[in-house]
C-alpha cells in the first residue's frame, strides 16, 4: 500500500487529547487534482500553532508532574485546494482521484482509531479540530474576537439538551472563563452583542458526543492576530489553553 506519510502526520500521544488540523497544509500535490467548488484558503499557521501548543501541553505535565505528556495530533500537509478534509467524503475532493479518496479515508480513519484507544484507556476523549479565520472577514455588526469555539450548540460536548444553568460546565466553558478573564475576546461570551460564532464543521459533529459515547469535540478557531501577527499574544493563548486542558484531565 502507498504510503501516505507524505501527506498526513500523526502520532497517538499519552493523554486523552486529540489535535486536529486539517485546513494548515500547503502542499501543492500536483497529482490531485484541484476542487473546483467549496472555500478552497489555507488556515495559516495553524499546524505551527499545533506544534506550538503540544510543546506547551508536554511543559506543563513536565513542570506539574515530572513526566512530558503529549496529546495525539493528526495534521494534513495538503493543501485545501486539493481536498478538504472538514467535509462529508462526497464534498471534500474531487471524486475522480483514488489518492485523494485514500488521504481523506487515512485521516478520518486515525481520528476514530485515537478516539477509540483514549475512550478504551481512559474511559473519554476530547479532540480540539483547530482552524483559522481573518479578522477581517467578520460581518459588519458583530463583536471583533480572537477565539471562537463551536461545538454544534453543545451537543458535540453533552450529546443531549441540558438545561441553560449547565451550558458553561464542560470545558468550553472552562475556556471562554479562562479567557474572558484575560480580556482576550473570546465567542461565545458575550450574552448581549451579536457574535461571530460558528457551530463546527463535519470533524465537530461527526465525532462528538451526540455521535460517540464519551467522546467530546471542539471546534476551536483562532484569528489571524494570534497565529500570524502577535506572537506575544499567541504566547499568552496557547499557555493559558495548555493551562485549561491540564486541569481538565487531571
Amino acid at each position: 500500500m502507498e504510503s501516505l506519510n507524505k501527506y498526513i502526520q500523526h502520532k497517538k500521544g499519552t493523554i486523552p487529547l486529540i489535535l486536529s488540523v486539517p485546513h494548515g497544509g500547503e502542499l501543492k500535490c500536483e497529482e490531485i487534482p484541484t476542487r473546483s467548488i467549496g472555500i478552497r484558503g489555507v488556515d495559516k499557521n495553524t499546524i505551527f500553532l499545533a506544534q506550538d501548543l503540544i510543546q506547551q501541553i508536554k511543559n506543563i505535565y513536565f513542570t506539574r508532574k515530572n513526566r512530558p505528556e503529549i496529546p495525539s495530533f493528526v495534521f494534513s500537509n495538503v493543501a485545501r485546494n486539493k481536498i478538504d478534509l472538514n467535509r462529508t467524503i462526497g464534498k471534500a475532493f474531487n471524486q475522480d482521484s483514488p489518492l485523494a479518496r485514500k488521504v481523506y479515508v487515512s485521516y478520518h480513519n486515525t481520528l476514530k482509531k485515537f478516539i477509540t484507544l483514549n475512550i478504551e484507556v481512559y474511559n473519554k476523549s476530547l479532540l480540539l479540530d483547530i482552524h483559522g479565520f481573518e479578522t477581517r472577514s467578520r460581518p459588519r455588526g458583530f463583536r471583533d474576537v480572537d477565539i471562537i469555539l463551536g461545538t454544534d450548540n453543545l451537543k458535540s460536548l453533552v450529546g443531549k439538551p441540558i438545561k441553560k444553568s449547565r451550558w458553561s460546565d464542560n470545558v468550553r466553558g472552562d475556556i471562554i472563563k479562562k479567557f474572558l478573564e484575560l480580556d482576550i475576546p473570546i465567542a461565545p461570551g458575550h450574552p448581549r452583542r451579536r457574535e461571530y460564532v460558528l457551530s463546527g464543521g463535519y470533524i465537530t459533529k461527526k465525532y462528538g458526543a451526540s455521535q460517540i459515547k464519551n467522546s467530546e469535540t471542539i471546534q476551536i478557531e483562532f484569528s489571524d492576530r494570534i497565529r500570524i501577527h502577535n506572537m506575544d499574544l499567541k504566547l499568552i493563548v496557547l499557555k493559558s489553553l495548555a493551562e485549561i486542558l491540564f486541569k481538565y484531565f487531571n
